[in-house]
Formats: C-alpha cells, sequence, structure tokens
C-alpha cells in the first residue's frame, strides 16, 4: 500500500510529527538504519519527547505501522475507483488508481509496512504483526467487489476472492522491490500493467492495451 507522504512534517502534536517522519525516513533508509536520532530530527522533537510517546524504537515501529494503516485507509476510502456501478469494473479501476500513484521519488510511493516486513519478519514479531494487519486488512477491501464480479459474470475456477485479493497485494510488493532495485518506477507500473492483463483473463474479456502515462508518449 502507498501512499501518504509528508517530507516536511507538520507543526502539531510531537507523536504524529514522530509517527510522520517514520513514514517517511524508514521508507528512504529502512527501519534498521533510521534511528531515533534521525527520527527526532525530521520530526524537530526532543529525544525526550520521543521516549514520552516511544519507549522504543520497536514500540514506534508498532505504532508507525498502524498510522500507515489509519491513513492509507482514508486515502483509499475517497479515491475514485469506488465509483464505477460495476464490480470488475470498481477492482479494474483499483488496479489503475494504484498504478497512477507510482510516480516521484522512489520513498514516496512504496510501502512503509511492504519496508518494514522485508526487514524485521523474523527480529521483530509485534512490528511484523503490526504490518501484516495492514497489508492483509487493506487486500480485504477488495474482496466484495471480486466477489460479486464473480458471481455477475458466472466464473467457475479454484480461486477465492480472497486469494485474488492477497495476489493483487503481493504483484503490489514486488513491483515495489523491483522498483527499488532498478531506481525506476516504471518496473513497478508494467507489474502492475502484468496485474491488470491478468484479472481481465481471469474474467473472460478482451485484453486491454497497456496504460500509458503522458511521461511515456
Amino acid at each position: 500500500m502507498t501512499r501518504p507522504t509528508k517530507t516536511s512534517p507538520e507543526r502539531g502534536d510531537a507523536r504524529t510529527r514522530l509517527l510522520e517522519a517514520a513514514r517517511d525516513v524508514i521508507r528512504q533508509k529502512g527501519f534498521a538504519a533510521t534511528s531515533v536520532d534521525d527520527l527526532c530530527q525530521s520530526a524537530e522533537v526532543t529525544k525526550g519527547a520521543f521516549f514520552h510517546h516511544f519507549k522504543t524504537k520497536e514500540a514506534l515501529g508498532v505504532a508507525a505501522a498502524e498510522y500507515w494503516a489509519e491513513t492509507t485507509s482514508a486515502l483509499f476510502a475517497e479515491a475514485p475507483y469506488h465509483r464505477p456501478d460495476d464490480p470488475l469494473d470498481r477492482l479494474l479501476a483499483y488496479l489503475e488508481f494504484r498504478r497512477a500513484i507510482i510516480d516521484g521519488e522512489t520513498f514516496e510511493y512504496t510501502c512503509l509496512v511492504g519496508t518494514m516486513t522485508q526487514e524485521v519478519h523474523n527480529s521483530a514479531p509485534a512490528i511484523r504483526n503490526a504490518c501484516a494487519e495492514s497489508i492483509f486488512g487493506h487486500a480485504a477491501t477488495l474482496e466484495a467487489d471480486i466477489r460479486a464480479a464473480r458471481e455477475q459474470r458466472e466464473i467457475d475456477a479454484d480461486w477465492t476472492a480472497e486469494s485474488l485479493a492477497r495476489h493483487t497485494q503481493a504483484v503490489l510488493q514486488g513491483g515495489f522491490i523491483l522498483a527499488k532495485a532498478s531506481g525506476s518506477p516504471e518496473l513497478a507500473r508494467e507489474s502492475v500493467d502484468h496485474l491488470i492483463r491478468y484479472v481481465r483473463q481471469l474474467f473472460h474479456l478482451e485484453p486491454d492495451p497497456p496504460v500509458t502515462t503522458e511521461r511515456e508518449t
């Protein structure tokens, strides 16, 4: 999931500023390489303020994953892909929306909880579990439309709405890794293009031409 980003935290309560700093700095540097000093400097708060709100850096990681889930849920709830009446059109519009927000600096469009999961899945189970709730919780928001589209088109197959919803997130997270490895958002967009083709095939639609942005024309 993506994509809330604000590189200069708003003046406000120190806890929120630290969470906003964690969201951006960890996506740039990774969880292990991000120090408490880095977070305090980015948030413009004292170390005393950090430890007033978070007993440990791991506690901050858990809270950052929860904050990410809360803020991205608001972003996706208001996104235009909900507008179509047809559930399959909504699902495809969701994928188009995910493609459209892959832009800018790598840290701006990649996923905080995906980044932390890759790093700490074995060393910090509390963070891993908070990240899992975010990732799987977001996937679950797609299930109703997938299920309705299957019923509407009488698709009889050995996959489920739950498994396809999870697969969309696997492709997106994999695309982010390719983008990080190459430094190019185009590889992440390419992954979404293939995902769109795959979903169209599952629902027996004619292949669509790849999406082209103005920058690519």
